[in-house]
């Protein structure tokens, strides 16, 4: 027998006889390595076994985490083809007819002279004058534009982050988030060998005296935040504590990365950070969640003396937007696609919020009308990685609050300085059809009430 499979049979045994529990954390795959005096590519190896086997279950920049029971023969709960997982892990929101609106921009593309200009050769990282002139309509605010001149391309919101965070902290360095962030910006800063400090949030985000806080203590290099529908807490500042949080910024030097992915489905939001802040702020932005994942563009605005510098980062990470990608996003801007797309999924959101109130109204949820995420912090005895395990076996995938927890696990309940992380998940709504949605948040409600033991696991 391969020797894989030998240490895969001797950690089965322990989940077999109880020394290893649903919900336990399997150690990263390099230290299972180092314990077992086996090679990276074996440990990988076994951990890819267990999975077969349907024993363990590996989350994305989370671990890999003992199963809550013997796999089922197929999902409970699935989408009509029957073989896939309810994924309320990815939020990709799509709705009725946006495929069909965004192929008419892109029919325009199939020109030779179109696609020769569009291909040829890399787009720069301050795109063309069509495509800034394009990125202010889709970012302006009704009290609010931002200039052309200091608009940026990437190819995404994560290559905008990561760029961002690279021009603005050193290796070593310290970045300043919520308390509660953006899990993708924990492994951007882990890459970039930036250490993340967390900040104090409450009702509104991010608490201004908090920031200062941290920053004389510190001092910060920089702050990453996310002042409209924060994820994962659907938090929206009002004017007032983004005022505040802008004096903080001129007070102390400090500049910010103001994430706005998701800004766009608030109707009359108020105005962004950069708003209060010009020249203190990097605005992020982009098409991922206003229209598809698939094909998009990253948006930074930039403060006047720092344009060159994230632009410079852009083309050594090699983020910049491609060429075809900037092409489609500057004609979907231009001929309404954009509005007409985000107008849809702000109706879709709405309905799919009514679907949480409807089946978990009872329960302590985070949230707000405009948001496809929720907080959920659970009834004891809980704990999240054991439902997240436990909802896995009924076909749903969910994400455990301590994805998205700085300094530590968050342990007790409450929001606070990370604190009820660990019991709680962050649903993500808009991947799965509505019809789906509804029935897997009915089963969710089904599971929290039952709790550990109705659900056959030990308290």
């Amino acid at each position: 027998m391969e020797e894989y499979r030998r240490i895969a049979d001797r950690v089965a045994e322990r989940i077999a006889d109880g020394r290893l529990r649903p919900g336990d954390r399997l150690p990263p795959q390099r230290v299972f390595a180092r314990r077992h005096r086996i090679a990276n590519s074996t440990a990988i190896r076994v951990y890819g076994e267990l999975a077969r086997r349907g024993l363990v279950v590996g989350e994305v920049g989370r671990g890999t985490f003992v199963r809550a029971a013997p796999p089922l023969p197929g999902p409970a709960l699935a989408e009509a083809t029957g073989d896939a997982p309810v994924d309320l892990q990815l939020n990709y929101p799509v709705v009725e007819g946006q495929s069909e609106l965004m192929g008419r921009a892109l029919a325009s593309l199939a020109r030779a002279d179109v696609l020769a200009g569009a291909t040829v050769r890399p787009a720069a990282a301050v795109g063309t004058p069509e495509a800034r002139a394009a990125a202010v309509r889709v970012l302006a605010r009704a009290d609010w534009e931002p200039n052309p001149d200091r608009v940026l391309f990437a190819g995404n919101s994560r290559q905008a982050i990561a760029a961002a965070v690279s021009a603005l902290v050193p290796p070593g360095g310290a970045l300043g988030v919520e308390a509660l962030t953006y899990p993708l910006v924990k492994a951007v800063a882990e890459r970039l060998g930036v250490r993340l400090v967390p900040i104090g949030l409450d009702g509104e985000g991010m608490r201004p005296d908090a920031l200062a806080a941290a920053h004389r203590a510190g001092p910060l290099s920089a702050v990453y935040l996310q002042p409209t529908l924060h994820n994962p807490l659907s938090l929206t500042a009002g004017p007032g504590r983004r005022a505040e949080l802008a004096d903080v910024l001129r007070e102390s030097g400090l500049l910010a990365i103001e994430d706005t992915t998701w800004a766009f489905l608030v109707p009359d939001g108020p105005a962004p950070l950069a708003a209060h802040a010009p020249e203190r702020v990097v605005l992020v932005g982009s098409l991922s969640k206003r229209l598809a994942p698939g094909l998009t563009v990253g948006h930074l605005v930039a403060p006047a003396d720092r344009v060159e510098d994230l632009a410079r980062a852009l083309r050594s990470g090699a983020w910049t937007a491609g060429g075809l990608a900037l092409a489609a996003a500057t004609r979907w801007a231009a001929d309404g696609t954009v509005t007409e797309v985000v107008a849809a999924k702000r109706g879709d959101a709405a309905a799919r919020h009514a679907l949480v109130r409807r089946h978990l109204g009872a329960y302590a949820i985070r949230t707000s009308p405009y948001a496809y995420y929720c907080w959920w912090e659970l009834p004891a005895p809980w704990r999240a990685e054991t439902f997240v395990a436990a909802a896995a076996e009924r076909g749903i995938a969910l994400t455990p609050g301590t994805a998205f927890a700085v300094g530590g696990r968050g342990r007790g309940r409450g929001t606070g300085q990370g604190g009820g992380a660990a019991d709680a998940v962050r649903l993500g709504l808009a991947s799965p059809s509505v019809r789906v949605l509804g029935a897997a948040l009915a089963r969710l409600a089904e599971l929290a009430e039952a709790g550990p033991g109705g659900n056959g696991l030990p308290r």
